[in-house]
């Protein structure tokens, strides 16, 4: 399976000069590449590289290598615009967001991402040195970071292109690695189902609760801080503002990486499966109040689920998806289903047969019992694809992850 390990560059400040002038060479000749296809029609690589890989080489002096690349991340730049569009995730067509995307050509920012590959890249892993092709020439010794872990995927399953990156002033490299998998387990003992909400970020049926009132307390002040600093709208606000970006998404990823990597150890250990809700368009298909809809927009949940199914499939563990409709209404003992028997947030107790649990707890039992079901039926190991949009915005999916969003003020 391939991963991307991302290890950070110690340019000196020559070497952090001449990798900022390639990377706004290698977009500025991106974006006139971009225009010359979007003029031509001619969105392939084959076809756009007759029109484009002479004057990419003479007008900004790049390598062959380079310009190439350069050509491929535009002809990428047009395959994924056209699956957005085919998706609907750029509106339908006709409307303003639509023509807005369709109507002019892709445009590259000085300092977006530039692909390398071995010709232009070279590694040496043990000196944590590497070399690299710059406008002003190849680069020799520029220093680089990381874990023991990173290094050691690098050392032993680097295969593929690397991205150069450039973020809030610091230059990452992003390496694409083949790691090997574990045979899948075909024959689990049983399902460890994980129910997925704001207020706990993540429960099992084994009754394990990761809650999440730290990280959404630090969402509100993150939140509160962020609108106060906007409207002072001083240079300082501003310096502020751009050293806090991107804090609150790191903190959240670094928490869904940690509870990914719990919850498929200790299915491996047991010799389990895991079960998650299919949770594709709840967005679209929860209506909330206002308050509540900027914690149901930053709540990570897809982030999760990506993080659990990649590292279990690393570790061979099977992952089954169920439908989450009525889990947080359905009683896991007795299989009554009523509206009333999810009496708050966090109390589930069923009018029929008296049963009383953690919500959350109750409804990860109903998805490792549907899981469990589909995994006797033949359910693969894999995502089912995401279902027709519905008219309206509303579908039946009224699920704990729903409850959770309705219930989910933030904690004092």
């Amino acid at each position: 399976m391939k991963l991307v390990v991302q290890v950070k560059l110690l340019p000196t400040p020559v070497q952090a000069a001449a990798l900022e002038a390639t990377l706004r060479a290698c977009n500025e000749a991106a974006t006139w590449v971009s225009e010359v296809a979007f003029e031509k029609g001619a969105q392939r690589n084959f076809a756009l590289r007759e029109h484009t890989y002479g004057q990419i080489k003479a007008r900004w002096g790049l390598g062959a290598q380079a310009a190439q690349h350069v050509i491929k991340k535009t002809c990428d730049a047009y395959a994924t615009l056209k699956a957005n569009l085919r998706a609907g995730n750029l509106g339908k067509p006709g409307s303003k967001r639509y023509r807005r995307a369709t109507q002019k050509p892709v445009v590259f920012r000085p300092q977006s991402a530039q692909p390398y590959d071995d010709r232009m890249l070279s590694w040496q892993i043990a000196e944590r040195r590497l070399s690299i092709w710059t406008t002003a020439g190849r680069i020799k010794d520029v220093a680089f970071t990381g874990s023991r872990e990173q290094l050691t995927t690098l050392a032993l399953h680097r295969k593929g292109e690397s991205d150069l990156v450039y973020r809030d002033g610091m230059w990452f490299l992003n390496a694409t690695c083949e790691v090997p998998e574990t045979p899948l387990n075909t024959d689990p003992v049983d399902f460890l189902g994980v129910d997925l909400g704001i207020v706990n970020i993540a429960t099992s049926s084994d009754g394990e609760i990761m809650a999440g009132r730290q990280i959404n307390r630090s969402r509100v002040r993150e939140r509160a801080l962020r609108t106060k600093l906007q409207k002072k709208n001083t240079p300082s606000a501003k310096r502020r503002l751009k050293k806090r970006r991107h804090k609150e998404a790191r903190r959240a990823k670094d928490i869904n990486h940690k509870i990914a990597k719990h919850m498929v150890a200790e299915a491996e250990r047991t010799g389990r499966g895991i079960a998650l809700e299919h949770l594709t368009g709840i967005r679209e298909r929860v209506r909330l109040r206002k308050p509540q809809r900027a914690t149901h927009s930053s709540w990570s949940f897809a982030q999760l689920g990506q993080f659990i199914a990649y590292k279990a499939r690393k570790a061979g563990v099977p992952v089954v998806y169920v439908d989450p409709a009525y889990t947080s209404r359905t009683c896991a003992e007795c299989g009554h289903i009523d509206r009333a028997n999810r009496v708050s947030q966090a109390w589930f107790a069923c009018r029929s047969c008296g049963f009383v649990d953690h919500a959350d707890r109750n409804s990860s039992r109903n998805i490792r019992a549907r899981a469990w079901e589909l995994w006797r039926r033949g359910a693969p190991s894999t995502a089912p694809a995401p279902p027709p949009r519905q008219r309206g915005g509303a579908g039946r999916k009224r699920s704990v992850t729903a409850s959770d969003a309705r219930c989910a003020s933030p904690s004092p």
